[in-house]
């Protein structure tokens, strides 16, 4: 692209960081870094009822943990927060108040509601009613001043044209058109605390700061018409609009929802689960976009340079919670040991086992580990009772074979002194008992580690028994055959 390209993410503190604005961060952060243009962080804090102490902190702080840098926030320049700018909104409102391209509206919240409700009994989509609609100018003051007697402040809409259309080309869905008697009437641009409006202040941010492609949610395309009626207005250029899809729950096929427990919607919930933020932000990456391809691990770097706006998808992005989970994995079984124990270590303390056996456990359990949390469910077995088996392993134990092959085993282990109870020295015992019950492959070796460790699936086994111990290890073998 030949022109400057300048993007921006601007969240709400209303809260923690979630994955669908994560991922509108991320693709804008994707998209300048290809081109080589700026990113901004603006901060929309003008929705004073909802606005969360310390949430612009908690936003800035998570995309950093992902790995995200920006070029302008209100860490370097100055009114990039809304609540800061509020006389440059002021300005233009009086602007188009002075030009009667918008005006005060005096109607109350109450007869809005009853105007609404009648609309929805007549079938009809709400909408406001122009209340000056087929007064006269005297009627009109008379109304003004009534009003004004009796304390109601007003707030004040902008005048959409209802035969006109509101068209632009968007980078993910093509041509998109809204006619003016869609939008649902004047629509307010200053609320009555005086604070502007989403959709006005975020065309006057935008302009000021010379955005030149918005890319966002694909909840925001009903925006879109009544933000071009704004730059129509003031007679200002729009930038061009990309919207993405929506994110859906790949279990449910139903848009993600917060209520969707069985799923890690916040960033801060990988942060503290222990994920590795370089897989967060790959997962994310593909929620809706692809480079094309089967490959699926990138780095950051990689994904800079492959990002093309043109593969953004139109189909909803599937959100896949084992999936994230398989991703982190490749991510842990990659990197180095001394990484993956520093990030388990609290995990480790926290459920009171970190012992001098820490460095063995990750060091066994990092090919499964899909977070550092799970470090300590994977080391269930070493701190508590060998759990029931399931059908699966009962039918493998229940084999004539089993108990013969367990036995066999379990005498050569009571031979071993506890000082030589290790991997080295247990690995040979498995070809010793083949060799002594002609028992061998999948009916030897499971029956033993069903045995020991009362599951059928885990790390090399001659490992795990070494750092169970003798003790316990017999104790487990002793269960089995009493079974």
């Amino acid at each position: 692209m030949s022109d400057k390209i300048r993007v921006r993410y601007a969240p709400s503190p209303t809260g923690l960081l979630h994955i669908g604005n994560a991922r509108t961060a991320l693709f804008n952060y994707l998209f300048a870094r290809h081109y080589n243009g700026t990113f901004v962080i603006r901060i929309e804090d003008t929705d004073r009822e909802r606005h969360v102490e310390d949430g612009e902190r908690s936003q800035l702080e998570n995309l950093r943990w992902l790995g995200m840098d920006w070029d302008e926030s209100p860490e370097t320049h100055e009114n990039y927060r809304q609540s800061e700018r509020l006389p440059l909104y002021q300005k233009y409102i009086d602007q188009l108040l002075a030009e009667k391209k918008a005006y005060y509206s005096y109607k109350t919240p109450e007869e809005l509601e009853a105007d609404h409700v009648k609309q929805e009994a007549a079938g009809i989509a709400p909408h406001y009613i122009n209340e000056y609609q087929g007064m006269t100018e005297s009627e009109i003051e008379a109304y003004v001043n009534a009003r004004k007697a009796a304390g109601i402040t007003p707030v004040v809409r902008i005048k959409v044209s209802e035969t006109s259309t509101y068209s632009w080309q968007d980078i993910v869905k093509g041509e998109i058109s809204f006619e003016g008697s869609k939008i649902g009437g004047d629509y307010v641009i200053q609320k009555r605390d005086g604070y502007p409006t989403y959709n006005f202040a975020v065309v006057v941010d935008d302009h000021d700061m010379q955005i030149s492609h918005v890319i966002r949610g694909d909840d925001h395309i009903a925006n879109t018409p009544k933000q071009l009626v704004v730059y129509e207005a003031l007679g200002w250029k729009a930038p061009q609009f990309g919207h993405m899809t929506l994110i859906i729950n790949s279990q449910t096929g139903k848009k993600l929802s917060k209520r969707d427990t069985n799923t890690l919607q916040f960033i801060e919930d990988y942060r503290k689960k222990g994920y590795l933020p370089e897989a967060v932000f790959n997962f994310i990456a593909f929620l809706g976009w692809n480079p094309g391809g089967n490959e699926e691990i990138f780095s950051r770097e990689e994904l800079i340079q492959l990002f093309d706006e043109n593969r953004l998808s139109k189909a909803p992005a599937a959100f896949d919670q084992k999936k994230m989970d398989w991703m982190d994995n490749e991510y842990i079984k990659h990197s180095s040991l001394d990484k993956i124990v520093e990030m388990s270590t609290p995990f480790l303390k926290a459920a009171g086992r970190l012992d001098a056996r820490a460095t063995k456990f990750v060091e066994m359990y990092q090919p499964q580990m899909k977070s550092a949390e799970s470090i300590v469910e994977l080391t269930d077995l070493y701190f508590n009772e060998v759990p029931e088996w399931d059908a699966a392993e009962r039918e493998m134990m229940s084999l004539e074979s089993s108990p013969v092959v367990v036995a066999a085993f379990k005498s050569k282990l009571e031979a071993l002194d506890v000082a030589d109870f290790t991997a080295e020295n247990i690995f040979p015992l498995f070809k010793a008992t083949q060799k002594e019950t002609g028992i061998k492959g999948k009916n030897l070796w499971m029956p033993i580690r069903i045995a020991s460790t009362g599951s059928m699936h885990g790390p090399e086994l001659h490992n795990a028994m070494a750092l169970l111990g003798k003790t316990k290890v017999l104790a487990h073998m002793s269960a089995a055959l009493e079974k």
